[in-house]
């Protein structure tokens, strides 16, 4: 079977035209700058990349973005005296707090203070709730991506059986949500499965969708999955590799090479849902500040 690439950088790039016009007519409009605030505690290499790319991005859409870079050792009460200030402050529309966060920092308690309104993450209790409920204000952002693939792609999941794997609160479980709501781009029959499930090889050859997010290199293998399945592969992992030059390579939770032989429609990695999270991050940003009118 020959499959079809689903592009993210593609995709997500078409997104962030889209935006930069909207920010244009907001700012033409009502002389409203969206502003994105990133607050990065530590040093972590990957999460000073997502970081730096993430305000790269807002800033080639013409919106205002700054990095609070905060030290590894900071205490919770200075953190919570940032975000209050954020909250407070008129000129920043989005607050994002890049995950994960140094151990002695309990993440649920950080997140929660974030004002529901700048939560353009979605990850806060109360945007949580709303998209459980059905009526989402900010969907978090890589749920939210892999929604705009499939539409974009022409991969509607509408009555489409999707096979999650993995229930995380950032991916798995807000994504089961998004898709089963009754809605354009919902209206799926979503599994969530998880390290627990039992015949998961049947459950997942079931799949008109697949979406992998368990952080397991190439998991995903030619006998999991059926002729014709779409498989989003969220995943994103350090592999030795000696022969590079940097000493690993990058790889799914899909044995790309084998699953593509079945798939009609696969990601990539990198390249496929990374781009996105940052599009929709965007998106969200864009959303709280026509919020503000």
């Amino acid at each position: 079977m020959t499959y079809k690439l689903i592009d993210g950088k593609a995709i997500s790039n078409s997104i962030k035209i889209e935006i930069k016009e909207s920010v244009t007519d907001l700012i033409r409009e009502h002389s409203i700058k969206p502003g994105l605030t990133v607050i990065l505690v530590g040093n972590d290499p990957a999460s000073q990349v997502y970081v730096r790319n993430k305000r790269r991005s807002a800033i080639e859409t013409g919106m205002f973005s700054t990095v609070v870079n905060l030290p590894g050792s900071t205490s919770k009460e200075e953190l919570l005296s940032r975000i209050v200030t954020l909250n407070h402050d008129d000129n920043c529309h989005g607050i994002l707090v890049q995950l994960p966060l140094p151990d002695h920092l309990d993440e649920n308690e950080i997140l929660a203070s974030i004002d529901p309104e700048k939560d353009v993450d979605g990850l806060h209790p109360k945007n949580i709730g709303l998209l459980s409920m059905g009526s989402p204000r900010f969907v978090p952002a890589t749920p939210f991506g892999i929604k705009e693939m499939l539409m974009r792609s022409n991969n509607d999941p509408k009555g489409k059986h999707v096979v999650i794997l993995g229930r995380s609160n950032i991916v798995g479980k807000p994504l089961s949500n998004l898709l089963s709501l009754k809605t354009q781009g919902g209206d799926a029959t979503v599994t969530l499965c998880h390290s627990r499930t039992k015949n998961l090889e049947a459950i997942t050859q079931s799949a008109d969708v697949l979406v992998a997010a368990i952080g397991i290199p190439e998991f995903i293998t030619y006998e999991m999955v059926s002729d014709g399945v779409v498989v989003i592969d969220v995943g994103v992992n350090r592999v030795e590799d000696k022969t590079r030059e940097r000493g690993y390579r990058l790889t799914g939770d899909i044995a790309f090479e084998e699953v593509s032989q079945k798939a009609s429609a696969i990601t990539p990695v990198p390249g496929g849902v990374g781009p996105m999270t940052i599009a929709m991050l965007l998106h969200n940003t864009l959303d709280a500040a026509y919020r503000k009118i």
